[in-house]
């Protein structure tokens, strides 16, 4: 595995990915101006699931194959997104200004026309990439930070590792009237209408008179005119699924991805929809998350336990239980309702992240020995996650198992980018362990992949 992830890896950073440094400050709350607007890198395996389903049939319909692709979150009030190669990104502002799944699916199509069609980003813009960082971190506790609420977010925050922005992408006008077309080609094949498409565009259709830095993110690297829109109308109007209704099972889980969105960002604005017993599904469960935001688990807590009468096998309740339970210092507690997030969804690493991270907190060895296992399991279904690896080094650590603690250590900084640190670690690793174990191997992959690299130079010498 060592050997297939650090080349996937050196790929991810010649294609821009930047691995850098930043510290939880860059969180805090920023003028509301697209162009300042404070960017977070999130991890919610329910919305990754929902924008994974959405994106998988046009992927399909594009000839692109959709596990070469990583569909990151982006927390930012900013309406974007952007495709670059191996990556496409969403933004939680656009999201929640979709009206519909076909709105926000026809965005995809167009983002994934520009990965088929190769398209590049403008020399310029990308010069100037990788200048804002981005916070990863595992589970549900980054959108408090994003929320403003950096106490509430700074439980996990410690445990985060850091990403650079692939950048701002951009796009010539005629790569992007290419785009529009063969997006809505897509969107034809995979039996979706193109009407979102364009009723997206066209209510944006003002931002072409726009100063350029007073437009979306989104038009300043996708040129908009209404020739462009008009175009595409008259193309997708033509098609035979331009009249095709969303499927009730998408409404559904767009109408629970805007709702938890809400609870994180807005609170304020989710929870005055609480008093009302009969609100629907999306509705309270914003109101759970929004009190959960605003620091009443208890309230929090008693409208989760009502969703799970309702909803025992949903395995998102669970997680959100468990992780209200864990950053209010409940950690015993959270044990239970986190293990029955993982039963129900065996597949999803985060998840298991977040039980390895409660076990491994209760200080008892049998239960350290657990956690391990639980994030071991977890980095098999997801080797960068460098949350994962950090959890892991400490419970190795208090294991006094001293070469698996410093070779864990090594994957984090790795992943973090600190090539130093993760030659310093690999370098210790390596002399701990035995000799052509898998994780001797993989130290030793670490060693190779950064000695020569000029910010780790010397380090043998001054070690």
């Amino acid at each position: 595995m060592g050997g297939r992830r650090l080349a996937h890896l050196r790929k991810v950073v010649a294609t821009g990915l930047c691995l850098l440094a930043a510290l939880v400050p860059a969180l805090s709350p920023a003028p509301a101006k697209a162009q300042s607007a404070p960017m977070t890198l999130i991890r919610d395996t329910e919305i990754e699931e929902t924008l994974r389903l959405y994106s998988q049939p046009l992927f399909t319909a594009a000839g692109v194959e959709s596990n070469s692709i990583r569909i990151l979150l982006i927390g930012s009030k900013d309406l974007n997104a952007f495709a670059g190669p191996g990556v496409m990104a969403v933004f939680t502002g656009l999201i929640l200004e979709t009206q519909s799944p076909n709105e926000l699916q026809g965005v995809i199509a167009h983002e994934v026309a520009h990965l088929a069609g190769g398209h590049s980003a403008r020399s310029g813009e990308m010069s100037q990439a990788g200048l804002r960082p981005f916070l990863l971190t595992m589970g549900l506790g980054v959108l408090a930070a994003l929320a403003g609420n950096v106490e509430a977010g700074a439980v996990l925050a410690s445990n985060a590792g850091f990403f650079g922005t692939l950048g701002a992408m951009g796009y010539s006008r005629e790569q992007e009237s290419r785009a529009d077309q063969a997006g809505a080609s897509y969107l034809e094949a995979a039996g979706l209408s193109g009407r979102g498409l364009v009723n997206f565009f066209d209510n944006f259709r003002y931002q072409e008179v726009f100063a350029e830095a007073r437009r979306f993110g989104y038009f300043r690297s996708h040129p908009l005119s209404s020739s462009r829109i008009d175009a595409l109308r008259a193309r997708v109007e033509g098609l035979s699924n331009y009249n095709t209704p969303d499927d009730p099972e998408t409404v559904r889980r767009h109408e629970i991805m805007k709702a938890k969105l809400q609870g994180f960002i807005n609170p304020g604005v989710a929870v005055v929809k609480c008093a009302d017993p009969k609100a629907d599904y999306p509705t309270r469960y914003a109101c759970a998350i929004a009190q959960y935001q605003l620091k009443e688990p208890d309230r929090a807590l008693k409208l989760i336990d009502a969703l799970l009468a309702e909803q025992p096998d949903n395995p998102y309740l669970w997680e959100l239980k468990g992780q209200i339970l864990f950053e209010f210092g409940r950690t015993a507690e959270a044990e239970a309702p986190q293990r029955r997030s993982v039963a129900l969804k065996p597949d999803a690493p985060l998840l298991r992240v977040n039980l390895g991270q409660t076990l491994i907190a209760l200080t008892d060895e049998a239960k350290i020995d657990e956690g391990i296992r639980e994030l071991k399991t977890a980095l098999d279904q997801d080797d960068e996650n460098s949350v994962a690896w950090r959890l892991l080094s400490q419970a190795y650590d208090s294991r006094g198992r001293n070469g698996l603690a410093r070779y864990a250590t090594a994957e984090y900084n790795y992943i973090e980018g600190d090539r130093r640190q993760a030659l310093i670690f690999a370098l210790r690793a390596r002399d701990l362990l035995e000799r052509n174990t898998p994780e001797w191997r993989r130290a030793n992959d670490i060693v190779l992949a950064t000695e020569n690299d000029r910010q780790v130079r010397n380090v043998r010498g001054g070690d």
